[in-house]
């Protein structure tokens, strides 16, 4: 199942939630600083011994503080006006969580709008490139896949995407 709501991320009850992370995993601004504050300094003690991650990939630590009981760093691609292969990488970053969170068991997986904040890509491009990678690479034991959107303009993108994907 696939589903977009409105609401904060680190508020998710769901096995893991997805960070829109940096490179360095080491914390920063919107979804990733979020999760860091929320969940506390284990979260970035942990992502201190990753020694970051490739834009496209994910890696997981343990959720700290958050009700989830991971947290998947994945690094969206910056927007360079969609002629640099970024639908590609961000289809990878949504193909790659999904591979983490069912080789650790996961069984339901909350993602933000990666790429959309300070990365600049248009959500209206970037969500049905994310619900379409989720859909395709959703596997057992991952039934549920949630997008959390912080802003109603995000949650209308994902939603007609949801729809349009069913």
């Amino acid at each position: 199942m696939i589903e977009a709501v409105r609401g904060d991320i680190t508020d998710q009850a769901v096995d893991a939630i997805v960070n829109a992370a940096n490179a360095s995993l080491l914390g920063g601004g919107g979804v990733d600083g979020a999760i860091h504050r929320a969940g506390g300094p284990e979260i970035v003690a942990e992502c201190r011994q990753l020694a970051g991650c490739d834009t496209g990939d994910a890696k997981a630590t343990t959720a700290g503080r958050l009700p989830a009981r991971y947290v998947i760093h994945t690094v969206g691609p910056v927007w360079r006006g969609g002629e640099a292969g970024e639908a590609e990488l961000l289809a990878s970053c949504h193909r790659r969580a999904l591979e983490v969170a069912a080789e650790l068991g996961c069984t339901s997986i909350a993602f933000p709008a990666i790429s959309t904040g300070v990365y600049g890509y248009p959500v209206e491009l970037a969500a049905p490139v994310a619900v379409a990678a989720a859909r395709e690479a959703q596997r057992p034991p991952v039934e549920l896949v949630r997008f959390v959107l912080f802003s109603q303009g995000h949650l209308d993108a994902f939603s007609r995407a949801v729809a349009e994907a069913k």
